[in-house]
Formats: structure tokens, sequence, C-alpha cells
């Protein structure tokens, strides 16, 4: 199966159908157009909506299929950098406003499901955060959870509690800190139910449409690949990464791809909670119910993105984790990749776009966060454009400059330099032959790199292997069939086509072919 994301299947890609839309096939125009049907685009479409806001919802694939239909559906405010790393590159306001935002996501997200009566699996839980037996042994658990409960104190998040341990029958956790009224939801079921709600107030989505090139201003627009123009008074751009921005906001985050695995148990062997251990990088747990039987979703080994090609081992090291822990699991049915964007300060980017004209908005940033950094972008975003106060902004603000981060700001980019030296090394293979059918490489010949993809029935499928954003190297992704690249994260499909920024083009056609 082909996707827009990729070729493994999640749980949610596998148990509802996101209705089709039409493509854009008429020069239009609305109050705002969004670019990026997932949660974020989605969210702050229904809330333009809400306020009167004629809107238009452009995505080249379908609604939902970008990263939110790889999402494992957390939906807390326990922040995966800690508090107390918020509370020292930000200060304890802005570790207040982080758990006051994140909170308020919770919140708006449970109260459109009751008003707008969206049937997806949307229910109210604990989290539990715990040290792995390994940072135990290093006298690492109670500093940790101290510093984090008295941080998340301080941050206004009173309920937060130390307790003994997870209830977790199967395994100890040891003490713990429980983050009550978290949530879980089906992404894509709340997305269908959203998408009801934007058109039922006027709201237009147009799906297979690629916005080729977006201009803010006074004479905003956004130019699509079929050649149809979308005019507008404000732009939003929800793509994950944004696709509008060449350098400034990449060098501030970081993709990183994480792994999934759904593995079967009993009903109701496990209780259902958000589960997460502190290692860096953590594990994620939570159980999605099922008719016949319960799937525990298990998440973790994160690598940089286009930097290991190794999804099988990462997936096997998920299920021997998780099987050491929960001997309940019958097998697995199950196992996916998602791409994460890790801001080097720990806090989403949501605003306006530096740069560019005041109209142009962006949401990046999700730090493993999507569903709640989604809907905070939608509020925030909403309240921009209606021209309201919002005592988020300075916080998310994309064009913050984080000083304490100074140090994770070097290190994600003498990582990205370092892989412009793929440059000036050979290929993965050194002759097409060598490449299996349904597999992919990379090829050098003579000064340049090739991306050589070979399908089912033996056909070359050739392209540059440079990445169309800012030139790096992509590499050959094994699990998912794709081409990502090291620097910035975006993907492409097996024949070179773009699937995720912040490249918006494909891969080049190969100025030589190959035999």
């Amino acid at each position: 199966m082909d996707n827009n994301s990729g070729q493994t299947i999640s749980i949610w890609m596998a148990t509802t159908k996101v209705p089709e839309q039409s493509p854009l096939a008429a020069n239009t125009h609305a109050d705002v157009c969004i670019v990026g049907a997932g949660i974020a685009g989605m969210t702050t479409a229904y809330l333009l909506a809400r306020e009167g806001k004629s809107v238009i919802v452009l995505d080249d694939g379908r609604i939902g299929g970008g990263m939110t239909e790889r999402t494992t559906a957390h939906i807390f405010n326990a922040i995966d950098d800690r508090y107390f790393e918020i509370e020292r590159m930000h200060g304890e306001q802005g570790a207040r406003l982080t758990a006051q935002s994140h909170t308020a996501a919770i919140d708006r997200i449970e109260s459109i499901i009751a008003e707008e009566k969206i049937d997806c699996d949307f229910e109210r839980l604990d989290g539990y955060l715990f040290v792995p037996p390994r940072q135990e042994s290093n006298g690492d658990s109670k500093e940790v959870l101290e510093r984090e409960l008295k941080a998340a104190h301080r941050a206004g998040l009173t309920d937060v509690e130390q307790v003994k341990r997870a209830p977790i029958d199967s395994f100890d956790t040891g003490m713990c800190l429980r983050f009550p009224r978290q949530a879980q939801f089906h992404p894509l079921k709340y997305l269908n139910g959203l998408s009801r709600a934007i058109e039922r107030q006027g709201g237009r989505i147009y799906t297979g449409t690629h916005a080729n090139k977006m201009e803010g201003g006074a004479n905003a627009r956004v130019e699509t690949s079929n050649g149809y123009i979308v005019t507008a008074d404000a732009i939003v751009i929800a793509t994950n990464t944004p696709i509008n921005n060449l350098v400034t906001i990449h060098t501030k985050q970081a993709p990183y791809t994480t792994y999934v695995i759904g593995a079967r148990i009993p009903h109701d062997s496990v209780t259902k909670a958000l589960y997460w251990d502190t290692l860096d990088f953590y594990h994620y747990v939570r159980v999605q119910a099922g008719d016949h039987y319960d799937l525990l979703l298990v998440g973790g080994e994160d690598h940089k993105s286009g930097q290991a090609d190794d999804g099988d081992q990462r997936h096997a090291n998920l299920e021997a984790w998780a099987r050491e822990r929960f001997p309940m699991i019958e097998s697995i049915e199950l196992r996916w990749s998602g791409q994460v964007m890790e801001p080097v300060d720990g806090i989403a980017f949501i605003g306006r776009n530096p740069g560019d004209p005041q109209n142009v908005y962006i949401a990046t940033g999700d730090s493993g966060m999507g569903m709640t950094h989604g809907t905070i972008a939608g509020i925030l975003i909403t309240d921009l454009i209606m021209k309201r106060e919002c005592a988020w902004a300075t916080l998310y603000d994309p064009s913050r400059i984080t000083l304490r981060a100074a140090l994770e700001y070097a290190s994600e980019n003498i990582n990205v330099a370092a892989q412009y030296e793929d440059y000036l090394t050979g290929g993965d293979v050194a002759s097409t032959e060598e490449i299996a059918q349904g597999e992919g490489a990379i090829i050098r010949r003579g000064m340049s790199k090739l991306a050589v993809y070979r399908d089912e029935q033996g056909a070359l499928h050739q392209r540059s292997a440079a990445c169309p954003h800012l030139g790096c190297i992509v590499g050959w992704n094994t699990l998912e069939k794709t081409w990502n690249c090291p620097c910035h994260g975006s993907s492409f499909d097996r024949y070179g086509r773009v699937i995720s920024g912040p490249a918006n083009s494909n891969l080049d056609v190969a100025s030589r072919k190959l035999a």
C-alpha cells in the first residue's frame, strides 16, 4: 500500500477511512487560506470558521495524511522535555504559560468533541512518568522526579503528585509522578468530525492540491500545482515543518524519526493510562481498545531523520522492551514510524513567519506533543488573525531567540553541517545490479549522486539525490520505502515525489541515466 506519509500502516489508518475531498478546480478567494490538513491546520480552520471567517484548507494528500495519522495520540500537559528544562530556558513565567496552554488545549479538544458530537474514543486518564531501572541504579530516580515535581507545581500544575508506582501489575515502575486529567483519542476520527464541522460552517477543504508558492502582503495568494490560485487576507502554513521558510526556522529545530509497535493484548490486561519513562529518548505507552482485543501502543527508539536506516531493528528493540515489561503481549499486529520536529528550546513555533509580511503564519515544532501543540496553534493563530491579545503569543513567537538554548542550537546545526560531507563519500552501492526489487540506494556518478529505486517489475527510477531544499544528500528508508533528508527532514516517495517539507518540490530528474 502506497501512503501519503510512508509504507507502514498505523492503527488509525487501519481502522478509519478518511473521506476523500476534491482537488481545487478554480481560482477562488477566502479570508484565510490554510496549507495543511493535519491537526494544526484543521483546528485553525475550525476555530476561524466559528469566528465567521471564510476558510480554505489545501493539502496535497488526504485529511490527516501527514504526521497526524502516525502519532500515538497522547494528549498531555506533562511536557516531554520536562518542566525544569522549560523553566531553565524560558523562566518560571514561560513554564507557567506552557502548562496553561497545553492544559487549555486538552480542554478545547474535549469541548469541541462534546459540542460537535464527535465519536473519536476520547477519554480522560492519568499519565505516569517513571524512571527506568538503569537510571534508578545510577541514583537519578529521586533527583529527576523531585525536580520535575517542584517545577510542575511552580508551573501551576499543583495536582501533580508523587506515587509509589504506576498502576501496572506486570512490572514495578517504582516511584513515579502522576499527572491527572490527561487524555487520548482516535486522531483520524477526530479530524473527520472537524472536517464535517468546518464544511457545515461554510469552510472548503481541497485535497490532492499541492501549494507551490505562497506570498503574503496586500495581495496574498497561494499558487497550486494544478494552476489555480487562492487569494486570501491571511495565509497559515500548517505542514508540520514550514515549506515557505527556507532557513530561519530550520536552524532552530531538528527532525527526529520515532517508531511505534501495536501489540495485541487481552482486554483490560493493562490499565488505561499514559506512561512515559525519563530516558532520552523516552518510551511512551498507551492502550487502544478494540472489538476483540486491545492494542498496547509502544513508541520510542528515536533518531535524527535520515541518519539511520535500521527501522526493523528499532521495532525489534521496542518489542523486546515491551515484552519484558508486559508479558501478556500475544503478538505484534502493527509497526510504523513517524517524524517529530524538536525545537532547540522545547517550545513550538506558532505565529507570524519571520521575514514574511504580517499576514503569513506558521505552526511547527511539535516536539512529540503534536496533538496539544496543534490545538494551541489553532487557538493562538485564530487570536492573532482576530487581532485579540493572547498571553501565549510571545512564548511561541517563531522569531524568538532563546539564549539559554545556545548549546542545543549549536549541537543541532553542527550535526546538519556534517551531513554535507556526504558529497565527498561513495554511494551505498557501486552498481544498480546490487539494488534489489522494491529497494533504493544512492549511487555516485562522477561529481553527482543519484537516488535510484528499482520497482517490483525491475525497472529503475532515477533522481538527483540532492534535496531541493538546501542540497543535502538524501538517504533510503527501507522501512517506509522513502527518501529522507538527513539535514532538515524532507521526505520523498520512492519515485522522488515530495511527501513532506521543508522541501516543496520533487527530487530533480537525474541529468544522466544509468543502465
